[in-house]
Formats: C-alpha cells, structure tokens, sequence
C-alpha cells in the first residue's frame, strides 16, 4: 500500500476548519446538494433546511437536543475567497467487539474549485483528531463502487476496504412506494416496525 506523506501541504493548514453552527445550515444544504448532484442522485435529497436544524448538533445545542450529527466545515485562508470550501458530516458509532466509540463519517465534500488544495486530507485530519480524542479506536465510511478517483484517494491515506462486509439498510421512504414491497404505508422501515412492541428508555 503506498500512502500519502504525513506532512500536509501549506495551503491545507492554513484553511480555517470549525463546526458549522445554526446560521450554517443553508451552506450545509447546498453542499448537501452539491454532493448528491456529483454523485447522480439529487432526486433522493429530502433534506430541508427545517429538518436539518433540528437533527444535526451545534455548540451551542442544549444537552437535551437530540442532535444527531456535527459537521465540520473548512474555508480557504484567502480574503478574496471567504466562502464554504467543503464539509465532513460525521456521528458517533460503537464496536461491541472492541467495546469501543467510533465515528462514521457519512459526507465528505470538497467543492471542484477547491480540490487540489488538501482540503479533504485536513478534513479527514481533524476526525482523526476527533477519533483519537474521544477514546475511539476506528474512523469508517462507505464509498461508491464506480467513484474510482475517492477509491485511489482513501486508498493513499491508508484505508483500506472491508471486502467481507455488505452494508444493508431498511428504508424509510416517506410514501414513495419505492421500496421492495411497493405501496406508501411508509416504506421497508414501516413493516419491520410492525415486529416491535416499544420500548422505553426510562434512565436513571
């Protein structure tokens, strides 16, 4: 495996990253659009601006929002060019094996004006950071099979594949009927709940 040097390139470090806060949810639904339209799904982004707002946390969350996602955000250093480069959207996980947190990192975005400056390896730096930091032992993501330009990238950072596994999802399809079963009665994720009873998560 032959990977990149650890040293990254100036322009890369000298980039502000922070976490995006409530007044950057407009930025993280174009960039969210941005993605999808680069990878040919742009039909299958439901996200608003409301919903976002009320799922994603923000530093200044109270501890009783149920947020569920943080997103990292990086500018260029330049004056001249003051505007959202690119963003990493991430939530924590968990391995019973390891008896460990992890951290699932579901978007990694950096605008096309924009690639060639580190940008994603800084981003994928500070959740490493964040990986370390919080006592978790792995960082994973998934990748589409046909985006071979993100295979070659990861793949130089020491990725590596997890050619054992198969990801599986039920879906919520929010009426769409398009789901295996067909019909609109919410989707997949609607009839596997039909197994469930409730369960109450009562504390301490």
């Amino acid at each position: 495996m032959t990977c990149t040097p650890l040293n990254p390139p100036p322009t890369a470090q000298e980039a502000t990253v922070r976490f995006a806060t409530e007044t950057d949810v407009p930025t993280i639904l174009a960039l969210i659009h941005e993605l999808a339209a680069y990878e040919n799904a742009s039909s299958s982004v439901l996200a608003t601006e409301t919903s976002l707002l009320n799922t994603l946390s923000f530093p200044s969350s109270p501890t009783d929002k149920p947020g569920y996602a943080r997103t990292l955000l990086i500018f260029p250093p330049s004056p001249e060019e003051q505007t959202c480069a690119g963003l990493a959207l991430y939530f924590y996980n968990y391995s019973t094996w390891r008896a460990a947190p992890g951290i699932y990192l579901e978007d990694l975005f950096v605008r096309p004006q924009f690639r060639g400056r580190g940008y994603g390896k800084r981003l994928l730096g500070e959740l490493a950071l964040e990986t370390k930091r919080i006592g978790a032992e792995r960082l994973e993501w998934s990748v589409l099979k046909w985006n071979e330009p993100s295979l070659k990238f990861y793949h130089s950072l020491g990725a590596r594949r997890m050619e054992g596994w198969v990801g599986m999802r039920v879906d919520d399809l929010r009426g769409t009927g398009e789901g295996e079963h067909g019909g609109d009665a919410g989707g997949e994720l609607e009839r596997l709940g039909k197994w469930g009873k409730g369960v109450e998560w009562t504390g301490d």
